[in-house]
């Protein structure tokens, strides 16, 4: 996941979670009031705010050892911070879809699954990719959209 920060002076922040040590995503868990990293991704997938705060002050806390959760806000949360998935995330849940899909001989659950992955997608080409890497791109539309 990517958890976008605009900052006081414009700019962007943009922290991936695949960065985060081991022991930094346990700080993450247990700052977020010990929960499973698999819920905090589920979580910052839904916008938490909370889960992204942590996440930003997990990566805060490399240049200041000292900064506790408790003291750590984020005014304006809602306009600042972001949680974005990465393509290696997507390629998982196309993953998991087509396997039910193949199963089921369908691609009604890819299609209804995709503007949930561009809404939540970072890279927007990364949509594309991963459809055509599991052999779907003709369920592309905006792609379809853009060469029509």
């Amino acid at each position: 996941m990517i958890v976008s920060y605009r900052q006081d002076d414009g700019s962007t922040l943009e922290l991936s979670t695949d960065d985060l040590s081991a022991i930094e995503s346990a700080a993450v868990e247990e700052a977020v009031g010990d929960v499973p990293w698999r819920m905090i991704e589920d979580r910052l997938r839904a916008q938490d705010p909370t889960c992204m705060r942590a996440v930003l002050w997990a990566f805060r806390r490399r240049e200041q050892k000292d900064l506790r959760f408790s003291d750590f806000d984020v005014p304006g949360w809602r306009r600042r911070l972001t949680a974005r998935i990465e393509r290696a995330e997507m390629d998982e849940v196309l993953s998991n879809i087509l396997a039910e899909a193949l199963a089921k001989g369908e691609d009604s659950a890819i299609d209804a699954m995709l503007p949930h992955l561009r809404k939540l997608a970072h890279d927007q080409a990364d949509v594309t990719a991963a459809l055509e890497a599991v052999g779907k791109g003709h369920l592309d539309r905006a792609r379809q959209d853009s060469e029509g």
